[in-house]
């Protein structure tokens, strides 16, 4: 707890001095950030505390109990830190921990970024408050933005605290809080500032690889069989939503006006929900994705996708290069990532093309 509360201190002093140093207008924003964090610390209890004491319910204890060991299994097998990290736990009483605003122009499909301490830029701006997020959201709007507002059952403070496991995500199958555990452990081994794209798909590259190596070790043939089948699901969601993205991409670098762009784009969205409606026809568990369909197609949503995937195939390809070797992956990704991020793309692009040649340039 003396370490806990040292590195708060040390969070607040930093956060202080930007704040000092940055315009009067975000003094709100670092204000509702800090003030949300230390709600969630100050809410955290250790898991061994809440297993052992009898009044609390069972499936908590159960999914706590199932989290401690998918807590050691990523020290032990996959070579994540072994630290604090979610030994704790913290009922937010609430569905989401932040709520993470992105924000894409009418006519293009790079998001819009935001610089913050210790994390450099990122493609997104995250309030601990519904309302916050939605009143900066319509802010964007009037700019003229395409924007999306997500609800976030995670983050990462990136090793500067004990993040605990939360109640927005407690409920979750086992496949899922085994990928949240991980994915989240992840951004403590490698974390680039500035670059979104690196660091999600870093960590969606050691998800899968944790989680098929959980079920292989843990689960049954049929838990494995489930997630293949997801795996697959998702693959072929993504190459979805990346196909209709490159057709959007043509379209705002070609030289027709904005307003037939403005027509075109609209079509394009709507050829990607009939695409998915077809599909769903064909294979009913597709029904999975209705709930992001449901919501309103934009430029900012589709670039969410890509932030988490577009460079997991290099990564993996780097991983299967080292013999699936943790260790020697984490080093490796290590390396790459302290280099320019001309020189970083370069290498993810040998990798996935199979070029051996990259291992020369990363050495």
């Amino acid at each position: 707890m003396v370490l806990q509360i040292s590195r708060a201190f040390r969070f607040a002093m930093i956060v202080g001095q930007v704040t000092w140093l940055s315009a009067c207008a975000n003094l709100p924003y670092y204000v509702q950030a800090v003030g949300g964090h230390f709600e969630v610390v100050h809410r955290a209890q250790p898991i061994s505390r809440i297993v052992a004491n009898p009044a609390i319910d069972s499936k908590l204890k159960h999914s706590l109990s199932k989290i401690v060991q998918m807590r050691e299994f990523a020290s032990r097998e996959l070579k994540l830190p072994d630290n604090l990290s979610y030994t704790s736990y913290a009922d937010l009483e609430r569905p989401y921990v932040v709520w993470n605003v992105f924000a894409s122009p009418e006519l293009s499909l790079k998001l819009k970024k935001w610089c913050f301490v210790q994390v450099g830029c990122v493609n997104y701006r995250g309030f601990f408050s519904q309302a916050d997020a939605e009143r900066h959201a319509e802010e964007l709007k009037q700019e003229g933005y395409d924007v999306y507002v997500g609800g976030i059952r995670a983050y990462s403070t990136l090793g500067w605290f004990s993040d605990p496991v939360l109640n927005t995500f407690i409920g979750y199958s086992e496949m899922n809080l085994a990928r949240l555990i991980f994915h989240e452990l992840a951004h403590q081994v490698v974390y680039v500032p500035g670059d979104s794209v690196f660091n999600e798909s870093f960590a969606t590259a050691v998800e899968q690889e944790g989680v098929r190596r959980w079920f292989e070790s843990n689960g049954s043939a049929l838990e494995q069989a489930a997630l293949t089948a997801r795996q697959e699901r998702e693959a072929i969601f993504v190459e979805l939503i990346f196909s209709h993205r490159k057709r959007l991409q043509a379209l705002f670098q070609s030289d027709i006006s904005d307003t037939e762009k403005r027509i075109r784009k609209a079509r394009i969205f709507e050829e990607l929900r009939e695409e998915f409606s077809h599909l769903k026809t064909e294979r009913a568990e597709f029904s999975s994705y209705d709930r992001w369909f449901a919501q309103p197609l934009n430029n900012a949503l589709l670039a969410t996708v890509s932030i988490y995937t577009q460079l997991v195939p290099a990564f993996q390809a780097i991983l299967q290069q080292h013999d699936r070797d943790m260790a020697r992956f984490f080093d490796t990704v290590a390396r790459i990532s302290k280099l320019p991020k001309h020189e970083r793309n370069l290498i993810l692009q040998k990798a996935v093309e199979g070029d051996q040649q990259w291992m020369m340039v990363e050495r």
